[in-house]
């Protein structure tokens, strides 16, 4: 029991970190790159409430309650990314108390979602037959949330090397990562089926 429970917990955890599906940590990254280590309780409300709507439409997939287009989907993951990149572009150097943070975790919960319905189908053929859905969806997100703050852990640390050691404005820090993360996105655009 311990062992499926631990290897479903690996399923979410390297759902995350797959380096074939970088979508999930680009969208991690701009939402992490505009903090510091101060921030710490912010960004952990933001990616729960990102691990929070990837299971609810996790949850609905899963019991056919909802049925979305694959292709809407997969063109609607980079868009999410880019909204946020632009977001951070626009917003860097600002004090992040003008940040309407209801508005952000918000959002964030509604990129959860777009990105939970574009796993929705492997999930589902991850399921054996016998499995509780709510038990392995509870598992899974519980390796996704681990995975998440090993992700967002490494950027903030990487942002204070960057901003400490190296001098860099915080400002900069965010508008340089968020641009390399728009240039890692269009593609991701350009190549979904929707623009086909």
């Amino acid at each position: 029991m311990l062992q499926d429970f631990w290897l479903h917990v690996q399923y979410g955890i390297n759902h995350v970190l797959d380096i074939n599906a970088y979508d999930h940590v680009l969208f991690l990254i701009v939402l992490a790159v505009p903090y510091l280590f101060r921030d710490w309780k912010r960004v952990l409300w933001l990616v729960t409430m990102f691990t929070v709507g990837h299971t609810i439409s996790l949850v609905l997939a899963s019991y056919g309650m909802v049925k979305i287009d694959g292709n809407l989907i997969e063109f609607l993951i980079p868009v999410t990314i880019m909204i946020v990149a632009i977001y951070n572009v626009f917003t860097a150097g600002k004090q992040s108390k003008s940040q309407k943070m209801g508005l952000l975790f918000v959002s964030t919960l509604f990129f959860g979602l777009v990105h939970g319905f574009g796993f929705a189908r492997e999930f589902r053929m991850s399921l054996d037959k016998g499995d509780s859905k709510l038990l392995r969806l509870f598992e899974f997100a519980l390796g996704i949330e681990i995975a998440q703050i090993i992700i967002v852990f490494v950027i903030l640390f990487l942002g204070y090397i960057f901003q400490t050691v190296f001098r860099f404005s915080k400002r900069d820090w965010v508008m340089v990562i968020s641009a390399i993360v728009i240039g890692l996105v269009i593609p991701m655009l350009l190549n979904s089926p929707m623009l086909d």
